[in-house]
This record gives structure tokens, sequence and C-alpha cells, in this order.
């Protein structure tokens, strides 16, 4: 059963993480390449200020953005600001959802966020969490997918992998971390692709990130195409 506490507890020590790593950058690196295509890292902080306060609407009952396209426009709008504009933002924001998330709540309830989906109120925290650590590793300033805490890498990986299960396009794939953990994903079956590798590789991979498979080894087929995130 998800510890919406313990997640709590997490984000809070993963966004002093990233703000402190973050408050090393001047206004130029601010504006140089993330890992992610077309993004800089401005367009990262800007999104994790943004997200935080979408996540607030998920839990006080509001749509979580106005539209995608508002969404995509926040983050183009707050992107360009100096560092120390952004770094408030992030803490500051982050603050707000901390203190909406500490109110007590039903959090065996249903919510909404983006797109339809659904999922439980505490659910909300690890979902933050996720935005945080691998915006982090986005960010390009030296904090990798290794770098994760192992807890975090292991359930971001079954999440992933529940995500992909039961897709038509991925065939029953078998997934082996080299620690001896295992997790399973895509269709119903007998898996009849087997992944294995380090766990930083199997959640790069999942995500569409880093190394996309280059530190994994397969059997039974070639390492399955995902859909995009």
């Amino acid at each position: 059963m998800t510890d919406h506490v313990h997640d709590l507890r997490s984000v809070r020590e993963a966004t002093d993480r990233l703000l402190t790593a973050a408050a090393k950058l001047d206004n130029a690196a601010l504006a140089g390449e993330s890992h992610l295509p077309g993004w800089t890292r401005g367009h990262i902080l800007a999104h994790l200020a943004r997200n935080a306060d979408a996540l607030v609407n998920v839990l006080e009952g509001r749509p979580m953005y106005e539209s995608g396209e508002a969404r995509d426009a926040d983050i183009e709008r707050d992107a360009g600001r100096p560092l120390v504009e952004q770094l408030e933002d992030v803490r500051n924001s982050a603050d707000r959802f901390q203190a909406v998330a500490e109110v007590p709540q039903d959090w065996s309830r249903t919510v909404e966020l983006r797109n339809g989906v659904t999922d439980l109120a505490a659910n909300v925290p690890f979902r933050r969490l996720v935005e945080v650590e691998l915006h982090h590793v986005d960010l390009n300033i030296g904090y990798g997918l290794d770098d994760l805490p192992e807890e975090f890498t292991g359930r971001e990986i079954a999440f992933l992998a529940d995500r992909w299960a039961g897709r038509p396009e991925v065939p029953a794939t078998a997934l082996t971390a080299t620690d001896g953990r295992t997790w399973r994903t895509g269709t119903a079956g007998d898996p009849v692709v087997s992944v294995s590798g380090p766990a930083a590789g199997l959640l790069a991979w999942l995500a569409g990130r880093g190394d996309k498979g280059a530190s994994l080894t397969t059997a039974g087929g070639a390492l399955p195409a995902l859909p995009a995130l």
C-alpha cells in the first residue's frame, strides 16, 4: 500500500537536492540544453513549478491544467526567467504542494489528472516525486539515473512496467535487474522476451531516457520499442 506520508518526505528531500544543485548554475547555464529535446534547463524548472501548482489543483478537486495549450504556454512564458526567480518559484510552489498535501483528507479517493487519467489521491505524492527526480536528471547538471535512490528506481520501474502492461504493441517481457529484482510488462502470457541489466538501465529504457537500452541484454527477441510517455 502506498505510504503518502513517506512519499511526501521523499518529495521534500528530492526537491532540496534539486534546488541545491540548481543554485550552482548561472543565468547562462540556465539557457543551456537539458536532456529533453527542445527544452532548456529553464524549461525544466518552469515545468517543475507549474506541475506543483497543477497537483495542488488535483488534490483540491480542480482540473489539473486549464488546457494542454495553457500548460505549454505557461512553461514557455516562465522558461527564460533569471535563475533567482526560477529557484524561488520552484521552492514556493513546492511549499504550496506540501502544505495542501499535509492537510487531513481522504487519501483513498479517486482524483483526475491530465487527459482523463485517474488515480488514488494517495499516489499523487509519488507522482510528484517522479517529476522531481527524473527532471533533476533531465537538467543535465551531473545528476544521473545511477544517482537516483534505489527505492525510487524500483518503484518507478514497477510503475512504468505496469503502464505498458497489456499494451498489444509491447510483447510479453520479463525484466530482471542485476541486483535480482524482477518485473514484467507487455501483453499477457508467458514472456517471450527477457531484458536484463542494471536497474538504472531498465529505468532509462522504460522512461525513454539515458542510454535507452544500451546497457541492457535481451533474449528471445530484440529490445521492445515502447510507446512515448
